[in-house]
């Protein structure tokens, strides 16, 4: 369900997404995440945040993060994805549309969500099959939240003010794949 704009206001926190459309990658090789998260962090300069939680992945990518000002960070995702596809499309001489569809955006109302969503989006690239484990996928900011890596797009605010969610977080990851995988609870994850 898209947000509407008077959702765009500033302390709330988002879960944004997107996807290619008909098997395109949206990152072919690492070069493109890094430009990706490269545009993305100078982007936030101009639209205020706090990044919670990302991964990109091969075909598409999440975000889960608090705006910090009245600019909506809808217009943080148009920037970097129109720059983006800019990039992308003169590197490898294509033309048209990256995006199946607009930017996709939940506002997230609950406390209890903010943990399992960015359980959801860490545990992505280990669902699709890329990785056996979460802490093997590079371009997730998963590193920063159990302390392995000191990166750019991470905000301390996130264990700062859900300390007991985030204490021991790698275990939480530990637990939310067991419980996939004996439920069966496969279906609400995005990558098909």
């Amino acid at each position: 369900m898209q947000c509407k704009i008077e959702d765009y206001i500033a302390g709330s926190i988002f879960h944004f997404y997107n996807r290619t459309g008909s098997g395109k990658l949206l990152f072919r090789c690492e070069d493109d995440y890094i430009y990706f998260l490269d545009k993305f962090g100078k982007n936030i300069i101009k639209y205020p945040c706090e990044v919670y939680a990302y991964c990109l992945m091969p075909n598409h990518f999440h975000f889960c993060l608090k705006q910090n000002s009245d600019k909506s960070l809808y217009r943080l995702f148009n920037d970097t994805i129109t720059s983006y596809a800019m990039h992308y499309n003169a590197k490898y001489k294509l033309k048209g549309q990256l995006m199946l569809n607009r930017l996709q955006s939940k506002k997230i109302t609950e406390r209890s969500y903010v943990l399992q969503i960015c359980r959801y989006i860490h545990y992505n690239p280990v669902k699709a099959g890329l990785v056996k484990k979460v802490e093997d996928w590079d371009f997730s900011n998963y590193h920063e939240i159990v302390g392995m890596r000191n990166g750019k797009l991470f905000s301390k605010e996130l264990i700062d003010d859900y300390p007991e969610e985030f204490l021991e977080y790698d275990k939480s990851i530990r637990m939310y794949e067991a419980y996939i995988k004996d439920c069966g609870f496969t279906d609400i994850l995005m990558d098909e």
